[in-house]
């Protein structure tokens, strides 16, 4: 298959917002390309490269590559340029770099080109892909949407259901179940404004406290042990303390799903980024483990002694869970079998309270009677966390892809100094409507001072109320923090830059 096939549906499927035009056109995709491309048609259009990282920057792609005339590049022979280029190391590794990438712009079509420059940079963004490309291979291959979600769900990954199914037909879809030692999706979690909201939503319940730690999932078969994270890569060698606390439990056949977080020695949670720092630390192991030892807290069982607890209701699946983990591992919960009973509810809000009293971001409210759904955001599973806001300047902003083409997208935001300037916090292009995105665009016209063709440098004027989740710790920014999860929640033109939210306040709310 040509690439430039891939990059007009990318850009076809980017534009528009009917979901049944999305699925059409990629089942037509689907259906064209030989099985052995399935998997790699998939993973570029959900932004995903197969070979990972390929330490390709700014710095590499800056330059302009006269386009080719006519498609001749095959999905095949980019994924075999990325694989040379993701193999590049040692002296002289940015030259050759940027040697590679030449050659494979030089020939791509101006369409390819484009393609490829978000598919490297990770700006392709095509809106609820994964849930759209599933139900256009269950068309293209003549299969049920429900069976093949089942088994993306159990296998962990649509591209080798999708290679799978459209291989071999519907009936390999079968051949897909849980197993011991085979990673599945995590199943995930909406929002809810209030514990109060949640409980009302869901009826019986537990609420659980929220850790703010890395999510895992747990295999263990035999003494075998292997620790895969939310994105179901394996980091079972980084994590040699966990593995050792897996082995002391009783059980020798099972999947638990959890979080791995650290403590200080008064018992309260350190920051996510510690963890992450300490999960990521590939070099020396054992000194990291020393430094900073992990615990793993575990709140659900996918499997035990070989039998799928799946689909049993989460109340059924705690008392396996509780069985096997003894309490320290487990999350504390309470649980709310009356959604009616007023002592009930006040449990669960004071229990909401003490879990932030002792260091943690929120709890989760999850319905008793719900089974566990891999891979799926339901809606038995509710998070709830208190939501910061700030009113900050915008400082810049960055022309958007696929459906936000020419328009201002991400936003460079900024808090005040005490000497007039503005410090940058982070960005987000999360939460505009795309009638916010037109006003910010002719607005942001109006203030801009520079434009690369990139971002646009403003006059710091426009004031956004953006909501967060806590500040991380960043050498990125000059005051050495980030923004978590910023979103916007409104313009604020009738707010002076000069009234925008002080760095101090910022820094003095997160100590």
């Amino acid at each position: 298959m040509l690439l430039a096939r891939l990059a007009d549906v990318s850009r076809q499927v980017a534009a528009d917002p009917s979901r049944t035009r999305k699925i059409e056109a990629l089942a037509s995709l689907f259906a064209d390309a030989r099985p052995e491309e399935a998997a790699l048609v998939i993973s570029y259009l959900a932004g995903r490269l197969p070979q990972g990282r390929l330490g390709v920057g700014w710095s590499v792609l800056k330059d302009r590559v006269r386009p080719a005339d006519r498609p001749t590049l095959t999905v095949a022979e980019t994924d075999t340029a990325l694989t040379g280029l993701a193999q590049v190391a040692g002296a002289g590794a940015l030259a050759e770099r940027k040697r590679r990438v030449h050659d494979l712009m030089a020939a791509a079509t101006g369409t390819e080109q484009e393609f490829l420059f978000r598919l490297l940079t990770g700006e392709v963004r095509q809106g609820a892909l994964d849930a759209i490309a599933l139900e256009a291979v269950a068309a293209a291959a003549g299969a049920a949407p429900a069976d093949v979600r089942r088994a993306v769900m159990l296998d962990g990954s649509l591209p080798r259901v999708a290679g799978a199914l459209l291989a071999e037909g519907p009936a390999v879809l079968g051949a897909f179940r849980l197993r011991v030692g085979r990673p599945v999706q995590p199943m995930l979690a909406h929002t809810a404004a209030s514990v109060a909201d949640a409980i009302q939503a869901l009826g019986a319940c537990c609420v659980e406290e929220k850790l703010d730690g890395i999510r895992i999932q747990v295999h263990r078969g035999g003494e075998e042990v292997r620790i895969h994270t939310r994105s179901l890569d394996d980091i079972t060698a980084r994590l040699p303390d966990v593995v050792a606390s897996v082995r002391e439990l009783a059980g020798d056949r099972f999947i638990l799903d959890g979080e791995v977080i650290a403590l200080d020695p008064s018992g309260r949670p350190l920051p996510f980024q510690d963890i992450a720092s300490r999960v990521g630390s590939r070099t020396d192991v054992a000194a990291a483990t020393a430094a900073l030892p992990l615990s793993p807290v575990f709140f659900d069982i996918l499997a035990v002694d070989g039998t799928d607890l799946l689909d049993l209701p989460g109340r059924e699946r705690y008392v396996s869970l509780a069985r096997l983990v003894p309490g320290p591992m487990r999350v504390r919960r309470v649980v709310v079998e009356d959604p009616d009973s007023v002592p009930q509810r006040s449990a669960a809000e004071d229990f909401l309270a003490a879990t932030l009293d002792r260091g943690h971001e929120g709890v989760m409210v999850k319905a008793l009677d719900a089974p566990y759904v891999a891979g799926r955001r339901g809606r038995s599973w509710l998070k709830v966390k208190p939501v910061h806001t700030l009113d900050l300047a915008v400082l810049a902003a960055e022309w958007g892809h696929g459906r936000r083409t020419g328009l201002l997208s991400n936003l460079h935001l900024g808090a005040r100094a005490a000497d007039g300037t503005f410090v940058m916090l982070g960005k987000t292009f999360k939460g505009l409507t795309d009638a916010m995105l037109r006003w910010q665009t002719d607005r942001l016209r109006e203030l801009a001072v520079a434009d690369d063709g990139f971002v646009v440098r403003v006059r710091p004027e426009l004031v956004v109320e953006i909501a967060y989740d806590g500040l991380q710790r960043s050498s990125r920014y000059p005051a050495g923090v980030a923004l978590r999860f910023a979103r916007v929640v409104r313009h604020r033109p009738d707010k002076p830059a000069a009234e925008a939210d002080t760095i101090e306040r910022v820094l003095g709310e997160h100590p």
